[in-house]
Protein backbone atom coordinates (compact mmCIF):
# COMPACT_ATOMS: atom_id res chain seq x y z
CA UNK A 1 0.00 0.00 0.00
CA UNK A 2 1.23 3.52 -0.79
CA UNK A 3 2.38 5.32 2.35
CA UNK A 4 0.34 8.37 3.37
CA UNK A 5 1.88 11.77 2.68
CA UNK A 6 3.54 13.03 5.87
CA UNK A 7 5.64 16.00 4.81
CA UNK A 8 5.26 17.90 8.09
CA UNK A 9 1.95 19.47 7.15
CA UNK A 10 3.21 20.79 3.81
CA UNK A 11 0.54 21.35 1.15
CA UNK A 12 -0.10 18.36 -1.08
CA UNK A 13 1.35 18.66 -4.58
CA UNK A 14 -1.46 17.95 -7.03
CA UNK A 15 -1.33 17.42 -10.77
CA UNK A 16 -4.38 17.94 -12.99
CA UNK A 17 -4.87 16.39 -16.41
CA UNK A 18 -7.65 17.72 -18.61
CA UNK A 19 -9.12 21.22 -18.72
CA UNK A 20 -12.56 20.58 -20.12
CA UNK A 21 -15.69 21.43 -18.17
CA UNK A 22 -14.93 19.11 -15.23
CA UNK A 23 -11.21 19.82 -15.29
CA UNK A 24 -11.78 23.56 -14.97
CA UNK A 25 -14.04 22.95 -11.99
CA UNK A 26 -11.41 20.79 -10.34
CA UNK A 27 -8.85 23.52 -10.94
CA UNK A 28 -11.14 26.21 -9.49
CA UNK A 29 -11.63 24.26 -6.26
CA UNK A 30 -8.05 23.01 -5.88
CA UNK A 31 -6.55 26.46 -6.50
CA UNK A 32 -8.58 27.90 -3.60
CA UNK A 33 -7.47 25.31 -1.07
CA UNK A 34 -4.73 26.11 1.43
CA UNK A 35 -3.83 22.45 1.99
CA UNK A 36 -2.68 21.72 -1.55
CA UNK A 37 -0.93 23.31 -4.53
CA UNK A 38 -1.64 22.66 -8.18
CA UNK A 39 1.95 22.12 -9.34
CA UNK A 40 1.27 20.88 -12.88
CA UNK A 41 -1.52 20.97 -15.43
CA UNK A 42 -1.80 19.16 -18.77
CA UNK A 43 -4.09 19.73 -21.73
CA UNK A 44 -3.41 19.56 -25.49
CA UNK A 45 -5.15 22.90 -26.11
CA UNK A 46 -2.84 25.91 -25.70
CA UNK A 47 -5.67 28.30 -24.86
CA UNK A 48 -6.82 26.00 -22.06
CA UNK A 49 -3.30 25.89 -20.63
CA UNK A 50 -3.06 29.67 -20.77
CA UNK A 51 -6.35 30.03 -18.89
CA UNK A 52 -5.14 27.55 -16.27
CA UNK A 53 -1.96 29.55 -15.79
CA UNK A 54 -4.04 32.54 -14.75
CA UNK A 55 -5.69 30.45 -12.01
CA UNK A 56 -2.61 28.49 -10.91
CA UNK A 57 0.37 30.64 -11.92
CA UNK A 58 2.95 28.38 -10.25
CA UNK A 59 1.87 25.27 -12.14
CA UNK A 60 4.04 23.75 -14.85
CA UNK A 61 2.12 23.43 -18.11
CA UNK A 62 2.16 20.37 -20.37
CA UNK A 63 0.52 19.48 -23.65
CA UNK A 64 1.26 15.77 -23.08
CA UNK A 65 -0.37 14.28 -19.94
CA UNK A 66 2.11 11.41 -19.73
CA UNK A 67 4.97 13.92 -19.68
CA UNK A 68 3.42 15.52 -16.61
CA UNK A 69 3.27 12.16 -14.84
CA UNK A 70 6.86 11.34 -15.81
CA UNK A 71 8.51 14.68 -15.11
CA UNK A 72 6.75 16.30 -12.14
CA UNK A 73 6.82 14.99 -8.57
CA UNK A 74 3.23 15.01 -7.32
CA UNK A 75 1.50 13.56 -4.28
CA UNK A 76 -1.81 13.13 -6.09
CA UNK A 77 -3.20 13.26 -9.60
CA UNK A 78 -6.67 14.23 -10.85
CA UNK A 79 -7.59 12.90 -14.30
CA UNK A 80 -10.36 14.79 -16.10
CA UNK A 81 -9.33 13.94 -19.66
CA UNK A 82 -11.66 12.39 -22.27
CA UNK A 83 -12.85 8.93 -21.23
CA UNK A 84 -10.84 7.11 -23.87
CA UNK A 85 -7.60 8.45 -22.34
CA UNK A 86 -8.37 7.45 -18.75
CA UNK A 87 -6.84 3.99 -18.76
CA UNK A 88 -3.40 4.89 -20.07
CA UNK A 89 -3.02 7.86 -17.75
CA UNK A 90 -4.35 6.06 -14.67
CA UNK A 91 -2.15 3.02 -15.24
CA UNK A 92 0.91 5.23 -15.67
CA UNK A 93 0.11 7.03 -12.41
CA UNK A 94 -0.40 3.77 -10.52
CA UNK A 95 2.89 2.44 -11.86
CA UNK A 96 4.59 5.48 -10.36
CA UNK A 97 2.71 4.93 -7.05
CA UNK A 98 0.70 8.15 -7.38
CA UNK A 99 -2.79 8.12 -5.84
CA UNK A 100 -5.21 9.11 -8.55
CA UNK A 101 -8.76 10.43 -8.84
CA UNK A 102 -10.21 9.48 -12.23
CA UNK A 103 -13.32 11.27 -13.40
CA UNK A 104 -16.20 8.94 -14.16
CA UNK A 105 -16.50 6.75 -16.03
CA UNK A 106 -13.35 4.97 -14.87
CA UNK A 107 -12.62 3.79 -18.42
CA UNK A 108 -14.20 3.43 -21.84
CA UNK A 109 -14.46 -0.37 -21.59
CA UNK A 110 -14.83 -3.12 -19.01
CA UNK A 111 -11.43 -4.51 -19.97
CA UNK A 112 -9.67 -1.19 -19.37
CA UNK A 113 -11.49 -0.64 -16.08
CA UNK A 114 -10.53 -4.15 -14.94
CA UNK A 115 -6.89 -3.46 -15.81
CA UNK A 116 -6.94 -0.32 -13.63
CA UNK A 117 -8.49 -2.29 -10.76
CA UNK A 118 -5.85 -5.03 -11.05
CA UNK A 119 -3.04 -2.47 -11.05
CA UNK A 120 -4.51 -0.62 -8.07
CA UNK A 121 -4.81 -3.83 -6.05
CA UNK A 122 -1.43 -5.28 -6.97
CA UNK A 123 0.50 -2.05 -6.38
CA UNK A 124 -1.53 -0.92 -3.36
CA UNK A 125 -2.17 2.49 -4.93
CA UNK A 126 -5.57 4.08 -4.24
CA UNK A 127 -7.69 4.85 -7.28
CA UNK A 128 -10.75 6.98 -6.55
CA UNK A 129 -13.46 7.40 -9.18
CA UNK A 130 -15.33 10.66 -9.67
CA UNK A 131 -18.89 9.50 -9.15
CA UNK A 132 -19.64 12.93 -7.77
CA UNK A 133 -23.31 12.26 -6.99
CA UNK A 134 -22.21 10.04 -4.10
CA UNK A 135 -20.97 13.25 -2.47
CA UNK A 136 -24.16 15.22 -3.03
CA UNK A 137 -25.34 16.14 0.51
CA UNK A 138 -28.93 15.15 -0.33
CA UNK A 139 -27.70 11.71 -1.40
CA UNK A 140 -25.61 11.37 1.76
CA UNK A 141 -28.64 12.33 3.88
CA UNK A 142 -30.79 9.83 1.99
CA UNK A 143 -28.20 7.16 2.76
CA UNK A 144 -28.33 8.02 6.45
CA UNK A 145 -32.14 7.80 6.52
CA UNK A 146 -32.07 4.42 4.76
CA UNK A 147 -29.44 3.17 7.23
CA UNK A 148 -31.73 4.30 10.06
CA UNK A 149 -34.50 2.09 8.70
CA UNK A 150 -36.91 4.61 7.21
CA UNK A 151 -37.64 2.01 4.52
CA UNK A 152 -37.58 -1.57 5.75
CA UNK A 153 -37.94 -2.83 2.17
CA UNK A 154 -37.05 -1.01 -1.04
CA UNK A 155 -39.47 -1.75 -3.85
CA UNK A 156 -38.29 0.49 -6.68
CA UNK A 157 -35.67 3.13 -7.48
CA UNK A 158 -36.20 5.51 -10.39
CA UNK A 159 -33.55 7.88 -11.73
CA UNK A 160 -33.95 10.61 -14.32
CA UNK A 161 -30.83 12.30 -15.72
CA UNK A 162 -31.69 14.41 -18.72
CA UNK A 163 -30.62 17.58 -20.46
CA UNK A 164 -29.42 19.14 -23.71
CA UNK A 165 -26.67 17.51 -25.76
CA UNK A 166 -23.16 18.58 -24.62
CA UNK A 167 -21.32 19.05 -27.91
CA UNK A 168 -17.96 18.47 -26.20
CA UNK A 169 -18.64 14.76 -25.64
CA UNK A 170 -17.87 12.76 -28.76
CA UNK A 171 -15.95 9.71 -27.58
CA UNK A 172 -18.80 7.84 -25.84
CA UNK A 173 -22.58 7.84 -25.72
CA UNK A 174 -24.98 8.84 -22.99
CA UNK A 175 -24.93 5.40 -21.37
CA UNK A 176 -21.20 5.33 -20.58
CA UNK A 177 -20.96 9.08 -19.98
CA UNK A 178 -24.06 9.70 -17.84
CA UNK A 179 -25.81 6.45 -16.92
CA UNK A 180 -22.68 5.31 -15.05
CA UNK A 181 -23.71 7.89 -12.42
CA UNK A 182 -27.08 6.27 -12.01
CA UNK A 183 -26.15 2.59 -12.04
CA UNK A 184 -23.65 3.41 -9.30
CA UNK A 185 -26.21 5.33 -7.21
CA UNK A 186 -28.94 2.70 -7.66
CA UNK A 187 -26.55 -0.10 -6.63
CA UNK A 188 -25.44 1.92 -3.60
CA UNK A 189 -29.03 2.60 -2.51
CA UNK A 190 -30.09 -1.02 -3.04
CA UNK A 191 -27.00 -2.22 -1.18
CA UNK A 192 -26.32 -4.79 -3.89
CA UNK A 193 -25.44 -5.12 -7.56
CA UNK A 194 -28.10 -5.90 -10.19
CA UNK A 195 -28.54 -9.51 -11.29
CA UNK A 196 -30.23 -8.72 -14.61
CA UNK A 197 -30.58 -5.67 -16.88
CA UNK A 198 -32.56 -4.69 -19.93
CA UNK A 199 -32.53 -1.50 -22.01
CA UNK A 200 -33.77 0.39 -25.04
CA UNK A 201 -31.59 3.05 -26.66
CA UNK A 202 -31.92 5.55 -29.50
CA UNK A 203 -29.60 7.79 -31.51
CA UNK A 204 -31.33 11.02 -32.51
CA UNK A 205 -28.79 13.86 -32.74
CA UNK A 206 -25.42 12.37 -31.74
CA UNK A 207 -23.38 11.54 -34.82
CA UNK A 208 -21.70 8.41 -33.44
CA UNK A 209 -23.40 7.10 -30.29
CA UNK A 210 -26.74 6.68 -28.54
CA UNK A 211 -28.18 9.77 -26.86
CA UNK A 212 -31.18 8.17 -25.13
CA UNK A 213 -31.38 5.24 -22.72
CA UNK A 214 -34.29 3.63 -20.90
CA UNK A 215 -32.91 0.93 -18.63
CA UNK A 216 -34.27 -1.62 -16.17
CA UNK A 217 -32.24 -3.19 -13.38
CA UNK A 218 -33.38 -6.19 -11.35
CA UNK A 219 -31.68 -6.66 -7.98
CA UNK A 220 -31.36 -10.00 -6.11
CA UNK A 221 -33.54 -8.67 -3.26
CA UNK A 222 -36.40 -8.12 -5.71
CA UNK A 223 -35.99 -4.35 -5.93
CA UNK A 224 -36.32 -2.85 -9.40
CA UNK A 225 -34.38 0.10 -10.80
CA UNK A 226 -35.41 2.25 -13.75
CA UNK A 227 -33.21 4.70 -15.66
CA UNK A 228 -34.27 7.57 -17.93
CA UNK A 229 -31.05 9.08 -19.28
CA UNK A 230 -30.82 11.31 -22.36
CA UNK A 231 -29.20 14.26 -24.10
CA UNK A 232 -32.46 15.28 -25.79
CA UNK A 233 -34.32 17.15 -23.04
CA UNK A 234 -34.16 20.96 -23.44
CA UNK A 235 -33.81 21.58 -19.69
CA UNK A 236 -31.48 19.90 -17.22
CA UNK A 237 -33.18 17.42 -14.88
CA UNK A 238 -31.51 15.34 -12.17
CA UNK A 239 -34.03 13.43 -10.05
CA UNK A 240 -34.22 10.29 -7.93
CA UNK A 241 -37.20 8.49 -6.38
CA UNK A 242 -36.94 5.61 -3.90
CA UNK A 243 -40.19 3.77 -3.09
CA UNK A 244 -40.46 1.32 -0.21
CA UNK A 245 -42.78 -0.21 2.31
CA UNK A 246 -43.10 2.84 4.57
CA UNK A 247 -43.17 5.53 1.91
CA UNK A 248 -41.19 7.35 -0.77
CA UNK A 249 -38.09 9.52 -0.92
CA UNK A 250 -37.85 12.16 -3.67
CA UNK A 251 -34.52 13.84 -4.33
CA UNK A 252 -33.42 16.62 -6.65
CA UNK A 253 -29.67 16.52 -7.22
CA UNK A 254 -29.54 20.10 -8.53
CA UNK A 255 -31.44 21.83 -5.72
CA UNK A 256 -30.29 19.28 -3.10
CA UNK A 257 -33.89 18.97 -1.92
CA UNK A 258 -34.97 15.75 -0.21
CA UNK A 259 -38.50 14.85 0.88
CA UNK A 260 -40.17 11.78 2.34
CA UNK A 261 -43.82 10.98 1.69
CA UNK A 262 -45.22 8.52 4.19
CA UNK A 263 -47.46 5.69 3.04
CA UNK A 264 -51.08 6.88 3.27
CA UNK A 265 -54.17 5.58 4.97
CA UNK A 266 -55.82 4.05 1.90
CA UNK A 267 -59.12 3.66 3.76
CA UNK A 268 -59.58 7.44 3.84
CA UNK A 269 -58.83 9.04 0.45
CA UNK A 270 -58.96 12.77 -0.19
CA UNK A 271 -60.27 14.35 -3.37
CA UNK A 272 -58.53 16.50 -5.94
CA UNK A 273 -60.86 19.25 -7.27
CA UNK A 274 -63.66 17.51 -5.45
CA UNK A 275 -63.81 14.35 -7.57
CA UNK A 276 -60.44 12.64 -8.21
CA UNK A 277 -59.50 10.42 -5.25
CA UNK A 278 -55.93 10.45 -3.99
CA UNK A 279 -54.26 8.60 -1.16
CA UNK A 280 -51.24 10.85 -0.70
CA UNK A 281 -49.61 10.58 2.71
CA UNK A 282 -47.98 13.37 4.71
CA UNK A 283 -44.80 14.87 3.24
CA UNK A 284 -41.70 15.55 5.36
CA UNK A 285 -39.11 18.07 4.15
CA UNK A 286 -35.73 16.70 5.25
CA UNK A 287 -33.10 19.34 6.09
CA UNK A 288 -29.97 19.19 3.92
CA UNK A 289 -26.96 21.44 4.39
CA UNK A 290 -25.93 22.67 0.94
CA UNK A 291 -22.42 21.63 -0.13
CA UNK A 292 -20.74 21.61 -3.54
CA UNK A 293 -20.46 17.87 -4.29
CA UNK A 294 -17.21 18.20 -6.24
CA UNK A 295 -15.57 20.04 -3.34
CA UNK A 296 -16.67 17.24 -0.99
CA UNK A 297 -15.32 14.66 -3.41
CA UNK A 298 -11.93 16.37 -3.47
CA UNK A 299 -11.99 16.63 0.33
CA UNK A 300 -12.42 12.86 0.53
CA UNK A 301 -9.75 12.12 -2.08
CA UNK A 302 -7.11 14.35 -0.49
CA UNK A 303 -7.87 12.78 2.88
CA UNK A 304 -7.11 9.38 1.34
CA UNK A 305 -3.79 10.76 0.08
CA UNK A 306 -2.92 12.11 3.52
CA UNK A 307 -3.98 9.12 5.60
CA UNK A 308 -3.54 6.17 3.27
CA UNK A 309 -7.19 5.14 3.69
CA UNK A 310 -9.57 3.63 1.15
CA UNK A 311 -11.53 5.80 -1.31
CA UNK A 312 -15.26 6.10 -0.72
CA UNK A 313 -15.75 5.26 -4.42
CA UNK A 314 -12.90 3.01 -5.55
CA UNK A 315 -11.79 1.27 -8.73
CA UNK A 316 -14.07 -1.72 -8.08
CA UNK A 317 -17.08 0.61 -7.89
CA UNK A 318 -15.88 2.25 -11.09
CA UNK A 319 -15.50 -1.10 -12.83
CA UNK A 320 -19.01 -2.17 -11.79
CA UNK A 321 -20.47 1.06 -13.16
CA UNK A 322 -18.79 0.54 -16.53
CA UNK A 323 -19.76 -3.16 -16.56
CA UNK A 324 -23.43 -2.47 -15.82
CA UNK A 325 -23.58 0.36 -18.36
CA UNK A 326 -21.92 -1.86 -20.98
CA UNK A 327 -24.42 -4.62 -20.21
CA UNK A 328 -27.27 -2.16 -20.74
CA UNK A 329 -25.85 -1.33 -24.17
CA UNK A 330 -25.53 -5.03 -24.94
CA UNK A 331 -29.13 -5.64 -23.83
CA UNK A 332 -30.35 -2.88 -26.14
CA UNK A 333 -28.26 -4.14 -29.04
CA UNK A 334 -29.34 -7.77 -28.64
CA UNK A 335 -32.93 -6.87 -27.65
CA UNK A 336 -32.92 -9.21 -24.68
CA UNK A 337 -32.22 -9.12 -20.94
CA UNK A 338 -28.59 -9.65 -19.94
CA UNK A 339 -27.84 -11.78 -16.90
CA UNK A 340 -25.16 -10.44 -14.53
CA UNK A 341 -25.32 -13.16 -11.90
CA UNK A 342 -21.79 -14.39 -12.60
CA UNK A 343 -20.27 -10.92 -12.99
CA UNK A 344 -19.33 -10.61 -9.32
CA UNK A 345 -17.27 -13.80 -9.50
CA UNK A 346 -15.55 -12.63 -12.67
CA UNK A 347 -14.72 -9.24 -11.18
CA UNK A 348 -13.40 -10.86 -7.99
CA UNK A 349 -10.89 -12.87 -10.03
CA UNK A 350 -9.66 -9.96 -12.14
Amino acid sequence: MVDPVTRAGAPLRVGLIGLGSMGRNHLRILARRADCRVVAVADPVAEARASAAAVAPEASLFADPLALVAEVEVDALVVASPTTAHAEIALTAVERAIPVLVEKPLAASVEEAAEILRASRSRGVPVAVGHVERFNPAVRELGRRLADGWLSTIYAITSRRAGPFPARIRDVGVTIDLATHDVDILSWIAGERPARVYAETAQRIHTDHEDLLFGLLHFPSGATGMLDVNWLTPAKRRQLVVVGEEGMFELDYLTQRLTFTRSPDVAHPTLIRGYAPTFEGPVVEIPVEAVEPLAAELDAFLEVVRTGGEPLVDAEDGLWAVAIASSLLRAASERRPVDLSDLAARIATR
